[in-house]
C-alpha cells in the first residue's frame, strides 16, 4: 500500500471477539518518578539544564543512548541497570511509548477491536520524537505527551523534562528513522528469544491492561511478530552493541557502562576547578567595557543612598536591615514596572469627562524568585502588582563536583506569554542569574520579556548577563565595581540571605551563594 511505501522510506535501510474491559493505563515517560532509588543510592532522573559558559551557550551536549529491540525484550530493565551502574547524577529515560500518534475515529475503532497496528512505523510521531531529542540533547526543556492506551489518545496534560548528562531513549522503532539515528551516540539492540518476549507480553497485557489471552495472541500474530520480522530485527545490524538475553547479560551491560564512562570523561580539570575557571572567565571577560544599555539603575536620590548606607553597615541590626531592604525592594519593583510596555487608553471619570491614560499592554506579569534570597522580594511584588503569579527556582552547586544542579522548579502554566520579573537580591559573577535566565528561555519565555531585578549587582555580573542575553533587561538599585577573589561584591552588602534570615554564613560564601551554594 502507499502508506507502507511511505513508512518504508523512513527506514534506514529500507526493508524489503469480546474483550474484558481494560484498566486505564497510560504511557508514562520512564523518568517517572523523578527519583530512581537503587540499593546503593538515589539517581535524579528528571534531568536538569546543564551548565552554560560565559557566552550563555551550552558547555557540552548530553550523551544519548538508543535502546532498540522487540516488544517485551527487556529494554526498560536494561536501561535501568545501565543507569544504576553509570553512577552519573542526572539521567533522562525517555520511552517511545509516549509518542504514539493521535488516532482518527476510524483508527480508534480498529484499535478497540485489536485491528490497529501499533507496531508499525506509521504509528509513531517521528517528527515529535526527533524535535524532542534534539532539544534534550541541547540541554533544553521539553514537554512530553502522555499516551492513554485505554482511549488511544494523548492526555491533555504533558510532562516537562530537562536535559541531563545522559539521555536513554528506548523503543521498538528506536533505529527506524534516518534522522533519529543521527541523534544517537550509542545504539544498543536488546536481543531476546521470541518465546520469552511473547510470555512477557501476555503477562503484561493481561495483568496491566485488562486484555484477554485471545486478544493478545491475535494482536501478536497479526501485527507484533510480522512487524518485528519486517521492521525491527533488520535494524539490529545498525546497532553498535547487541545484548543477547537482555537484562540477564550482565557482562554486556558492564562493557556498555565502561564505554559510556570513557565517552563522558574528558582530560580536563575536575569539575570544581572548572566551576571556578568559569567564574574567573566571567570576571575577566568584560573588564573596562561601558555598562550595557539594557541596564537600568534606580536613581540614587538622598533617600536611596541613605537606605543603602543603613543596609551596608555591618552594625545594622537585623530588624533595621529587613525594614530598609523591604523599602528598597518596593522602590525597585515600582521602577521595574515602569519599564513595562504601556499603551494609550481612554477612561471616563466620575464627573463624566474623558481621561487619556495608559494601561499595561502585555498579557500578564509573573514573578520568579531565585531561592533563597530572591523570595524576600516576593511581598514587594505582590504589594504593587495585583494577582501576580509567582514561581520559584532553586539552583545549588554539588559540593563534590562543583556542578550546578537544578534542585527545584515551580513555574506557572503558560509562562511563555508573560513578562517575567526574575528576582535575586545580589548578583556578583552572574553565574546563578544566567542559569535561571536559561531555565526561563527553555520554557519559551522570550528573552526581551525577562526583567532581572537585584538590589545590588557587581559590574562583572551585569556584563556577563548582558553579554550572554543581550535582550534581558537588568534592573538594580546600585552597581558596585569590584568582586574579590572569593567572588564577593566590594564594597558590597554581605551575605544578604544570612543577614535577612538571621543565619550564619559559611566561611567560603559568595554573593551568588543564595542561589548557587554548596
Amino acid at each position: 500500500s502507499s502508506s507502507s511505501a511511505e513508512s518504508l522510506d523512513r527506514l534506514y535501510p529500507a526493508v524489503g471477539s469480546t474483550k474484558a474491559p481494560r484498566k486505564r493505563t497510560t504511557s508514562q515517560c520512564k523518568s517517572e518518578p523523578p527519583l530512581l532509588r537503587t540499593s546503593k543510592r538515589t539517581i535524579y532522573t528528571a534531568g536538569r539544564p546543564p551548565w552554560y559558559n560565559e557566552h550563555g551557550t551550552q558547555s557540552k551536549e548530553a550523551f544519548v543512548i538508543g535502546l532498540g529491540g522487540g516488544s517485551a525484550s527487556g529494554k526498560t530493565t536494561v536501561a535501568t541497570m545501565i543507569i544504576e551502574a553509570l553512577d552519573v547524577p542526572w539521567v533522562v529515560l525517555l520511552s517511545m511509548d509516549s509518542f504514539y500518534k493521535v488516532l482518527t475515529k476510524q483508527q480508534q475503532e480498529q484499535a478497540a477491536s485489536n485491528d490497529f497496528n501499533f507496531d508499525h512505523p506509521d504509528a509513531f510521531d517521528f517528527d515529535l520524537i526527533i524535535a524532542t531529542l534534539k532539544k534534550l540533547k541541547q540541554g533544553k526543556s521539553v514537554k512530553i505527551p502522555i499516551y492513554d492506551f485505554t482511549t488511544h489518545s494523548r492526555k491533555k496534560e504533558w510532562k516537562t523534562l530537562y536535559g541531563a548528562n545522559v539521555i536513554i531513549f528506548e523503543g521498538i522503532m528506536a533505529f527506524a528513522d534516518k534522522e533519529l539515528l543521527k541523534l544517537l551516540d550509542l545504539k544498543i539492540f536488546v536481543d531476546t528469544d521470541s518465546d520469552i518476549r511473547l510470555v512477557r507480553r501476555l503477562r503484561r497485557d493481561i495483568s496491566e491492561r485488562g486484555r484477554d489471552i485471545e486478544g493478545v495472541i491475535k494482536q501478536y500474530n497479526k501485527f507484533v511478530k510480522p512487524a518485528f520480522d519486517q521492521y525491527i530485527q533488520p535494524t539490529m545490524r545498525l546497532a553498535d552493541i547487541v545484548v543477547p538475553r537482555g537484562s540477564g547479560n550482565t557482562v554486556a551491560i558492564d562493557l556498555i557502562v565502561q564505554h559510556v564512562h570513557s565517552q563522558l570523561e574528558e582530560p580536563s580539570p575536575d569539575l570544581l576547578t572548572m566551576c571556578l575557571v568559569f567564574r574567573a572567565a566571567l570576571a575577566s571577560a568584560h573588564q573596562c567595557h561601558p555598562l550595557p544599555q539594557t541596564l537600568s539603575v534606580l536613581k540614587s536620590t538622598p533617600q536611596v543612598r541613605g537606605m543603602h548606607t543603613i543596609i551596608r553597615n555591618k552594625e545594622t541590626s537585623r530588624d533595621e536591615f529587613i525594614f530598609y531592604s523591604k523599602r528598597l525592594m518596593r522602590l525597585l519593583i515600582e521602577h521595574a514596572l515602569s519599564l513595562l510596555p504601556f499603551q494609550s487608553c481612554t477612561v471616563q471619570t466620575p464627573q463624566g469627562h474623558d481621561y487619556e491614560g495608559r494601561t499595561y499592554s502585555g498579557k500578564q506579569i509573573t514573578g520568579v524568585s531565585i531561592l533563597r534570597a530572591g523570595e524576600t522580594m516576593e511581598p514587594a511584588l505582590r504589594a504593587v502588582c495585583k494577582d501576580v503569579r509567582i514561581g520559584t527556582i532553586l539552583i545549588q552547586t554539588n559540593c563534590n563536583t562543583g556542578e550546578p544542579e537544578l534542585h527545584y522548579l515551580r513555574l506557572p502554566k503558560d509562562i511563555s506569554e508573560d513578562h517575567v520579573i526574575l528576582m535575586d537580591c545580589t548578583v556578583s559573577t552572574g553565574a546563578a542569574a544566567m542559569m535561571a535566565v536559561r531555565v526561563l528561555l527553555d520554557h519559551d519565555v522570550p528573552e526581551d520579556k525577562i526583567f532581572l531585578l537585584s538590589l545590588l549587582m557587581a559590574e562583572m555580573g551585569v556584563h556577563s548577563v548582558a553579554y550572554a542575553f543581550p535582550r534581558v533587561k537588568i534592573i538594580t538599585t546600585a552597581v558596585d565595581k569590584k568582586v574579590n577573589d572569593l567572588f564577593r561584591i566590594i564594597p558590597g552588602i554581605g551575605n544578604f540571605g544570612d543577614r535577612y534570615f538571621g543565619t550564619d554564613a559559611p566561611p567560603d560564601w559568595s554573593d551568588d551563594e543564595d542561589a548557587l551554594s554548596t
